[in-house]
């Protein structure tokens, strides 16, 4: 049951979805209209070139934080648990404040906390 069954797996998901795009492409109708090409900004009209180039610093920024973020969650159930498992916890929270601290000081050597 394990090949057989994932290649079954993806040949469905594959099919659905081909099934799914087919239809709606047949039963929408497509309008050529030059303002679905423009970017929607609170209703303003642009101004200017809107395609700019912006710093990859705020990209990884940003991938630094949700990273970091989503990491502090798994806080939550461990805090929770933490007085029923004892020091099992406690050493695996250290070994994962750890790897945490140790990804920060990577992003701060590389240079990816700096703004400008």
């Amino acid at each position: 049951m394990g090949a057989s069954s994932m290649i079954v797996l993806i040949l469905a998901a594959l099919a659905f979805s081909s099934i799914a795009i087919l239809i709606a492409k047949i039963l929408t109708k497509t309008t050529t209209n030059p303002q679905k090409g423009q970017p929607y900004e609170c209703g303003i009209p642009t101004t200017g070139k809107t395609w700019i180039q912006l710093n990859v610093g705020y990209y990884l920024f940003a991938l630094i934080f949700l990273i970091f973020d989503v990491e502090i969650i798994f806080l939550y159930p461990w805090a929770v648990a933490a007085k029923q498992v004892g020091w099992l916890a406690f050493i695996e929270i250290v070994i994962f404040f750890f790897i945490l601290f140790m990804g920060f000081l990577y992003a701060h050597k590389k240079g990816a906390l700096k703004w400008m």
